[in-house]
């Protein structure tokens, strides 16, 4: 069964459409963006456990839990939820197809774009340190207290598009990228737990910000990073300083944002920029 829409209202400055599904009797309430690229809320009774898709989905003792769902998401998600007692309930929610624009971006280094063996050994080492990363899975939540603009300028890139480089087509883009001067703060848009800060190959002076429930943000192409693996940040902290170091064609600050394997758009979980002070 399709649960229907039942509201529309306004969370953390982006669109929410909030689900209620049986809520009378407290078995789901899902709140967010369920849209490709978007971040859903959910609760369901204290001590349940909920799958999305047949994978298990971290769940707090007050029932507090969340669902992503990536550029390429299917056209419906899979929701099943066994309460306290061992009921099982099972849902099935639309998820709301995007279509993407195509970025073509020209005057790279060849290098860049074609890589050679040993260069691709580095990248492969990179690839599966990032994913060790992203894969830290806690119960903090520290998404609840909502996102702020890590960094104020012009949208240079959006997520979602089908990249072009030097005329040959390549992975979408996965972030939103925001132009500013080498050396611009980058304040850290939601608490959380350092868990990556390295030079890598294509994305330069990279950090990976956890913000629990395996919740991430990244920040990509850095001048300097300000702060250490381990080390717990806060809200509007000063984490790092734009660059122009990896592959890009200017300085700007790649955010991109991922729960489990899905990558998200952060924008979409974001207000209109305020004009820079």
């Amino acid at each position: 069964m399709i649960h229907p829409w039942v509201k529309v209202a306004l969370a953390w400055g982006g669109l929410a459409i909030s689900l209620l599904a049986n809520a009378g009797s407290g078995e789901l309430s899902l709140t967010g963006n369920l849209i490709q690229g978007g971040l859903a809320f959910g609760q369901v009774s204290p001590d349940s456990k909920v799958w999305a898709n047949g994978h298990p989905v971290r769940v707090s003792p007050a029932g507090e839990f969340i669902l992503g769902f990536g550029r390429d998401y299917p056209p419906q998600a899979a929701v099943t939820v066994q309460m306290k007692e061992g009921t099982v309930h099972s849902y099935t929610f639309e998820i709301t197809g995007r279509e993407y624009d195509t970025q073509r971006i020209d005057g790279l280094p060849n290098a860049q774009v074609n890589p050679g063996p040993q260069v691709m050994r580095r990248i492969r080492r990179e690839s599966a340190e990032i994913a060790a990363a992203r894969g830290l899975d806690e119960d903090r939540m520290d998404f609840k207290s909502g996102f702020m603009w890590p960094v104020k300028g012009r949208i240079s890139g959006i997520y979602g598009s089908q990249r072009i480089l030097n005329g040959e087509p390549r992975q979408p883009h996965y972030g939103i990228d925001i132009a500013a001067p080498v050396g611009t703060q980058v304040l850290a848009p939601a608490s959380g737990r350092v868990t990556y800060a390295e030079d890598m190959y294509f994305s330069g002076g990279t950090l990976v910000v956890d913000h629990g429930q395996n919740l991430s943000s990244s920040f990509l192409h850095l001048h300097e990073i300000l702060v250490e693996v381990g080390e717990y940040v806060r809200q509007g902290q000063p984490i790092a300083l734009v660059g122009a170091t990896g592959r890009v064609t200017g300085p700007h600050l790649d955010w991109r944002m991922n729960w489990h394997q899905q990558r998200l758009d952060p924008g979409l979980l974001m207000g209109e920029m305020s004009p820079e002070s």
